[in-house]
């Protein structure tokens, strides 16, 4: 057999057995009622071409970016009491990843229709959520003000850490990136998410003096550490990848929450994590949303792979 012959065949073993992996790992009923690849033709909020279509098909840097996110939505007290005491973080963490993974898929890569009816399923048990913070401050899930930091903060988690560990994105990457974000914020209530990276950087300066410590973040870090997020053996790199997304939030919010540098990547764990999602960068999972979606829009499902 020729060489570049045996490499394919060899490579598409591999990419087949971690298909298998996780798609026996991700068996949940809630998580199988979605099929990406129908209604056939129908296209996204955003298409193939996006820049979001090809940061959300790396499962390594979604995990790091995702666990930035939160960690940044935690600073804020009205989002993290609204999360921590109405979600299942605390009793069943690998639950709520998956299903908050699955519904980030969703609006990237579902068939618009599908995507639409998801978040109006979100926007309605958001408008059931609503208390007081420990320090009395009111507030609601269906807030604009906090939906719009939730989503600003999703979009620079994903998006950095794809460009910190994946592929370096250019500004206007980053730009393109925040437009594509446009209708599904709109559709979530964030009417006044950030369009531009520019944007993004004046919020997060304008947030800074509502942002403040809390030993929930810790919590939430050591139960990302511990969670059993990947299946195995990848489970062996996550306390990286976690400290990995601690390295992603800006410095002047890690020293507002007293995350030391003790908590971020040790110098030889920076190599062994841009090694990972470089690879994950490179393998077709046919099982998932991304090669999904592009058979449902009569492309190759390595489409993605090819650009």
């Amino acid at each position: 057999m020729p060489v570049d012959a045996l490499r394919a065949s060899l490579r598409r073993g591999v990419e087949d057995r971690l298909d298998k992996a996780a798609k026996a790992y991700l068996g949940d009923p809630m998580l199988s009622k979605i099929d990406f690849a129908q209604p056939a033709g129908e296209p996204a909020l955003v298409g193939p071409d996006s820049v979001s279509w090809r940061i959300f098909k790396n499962p390594v840097t979604l995990f790091i970016g995702g666990v930035t996110a939160v960690i940044l939505e935690f600073a804020e007290p009205r989002v993290r009491t609204g999360v921590w005491d109405n979600t299942t973080f605390r009793t069943d963490p690998v639950c709520r990843l998956k299903r908050t993974g699955l519904a980030a898929m969703v609006t990237v890569y579902g068939a618009q229709s599908v995507a639409e009816k998801m978040i109006a399923n979100v926007n309605r048990m958001h408008d059931r959520i609503a208390g007081v913070t420990p320090s009395g401050a009111p507030y609601a899930a269906s807030d604009p003000e906090l939906l719009r930091w939730v989503q600003a903060t999703a979009a620079f988690g994903f998006m950095e850490s794809y460009s910190a560990y994946a592929s370096p994105l250019t500004d206007e990457d980053r730009d393109r990136y925040y437009a594509e974000g446009r209708p599904a914020a709109l559709l979530y209530g964030a009417n006044d998410a950030p369009r531009t990276q520019a944007e993004e950087r004046m919020l997060f300066e304008e947030m800074l003096s509502n942002l403040e410590p809390s030993e929930i973040i810790f919590e939430f870090l050591n139960i990302m550490k511990r969670a059993e997020a990947f299946p195995q053996p990848a489970q062996l790199a996550q306390h990286s990848l976690v400290r990995a997304a601690v390295d992603m939030v800006p410095g002047n919010i890690r020293d507002i929450l007293g995350l030391t540098r003790r908590y971020g990547l040790r110098p030889f764990e920076g190599r062994v994590v841009r090694r990972m999602a470089r690879r994950a960068d490179r393998l077709i999972l046919r099982s998932s949303p991304a090669a999904q979606s592009c058979r449902r829009l009569g492309l190759p499902e390595d489409y993605l792979y090819r650009r």
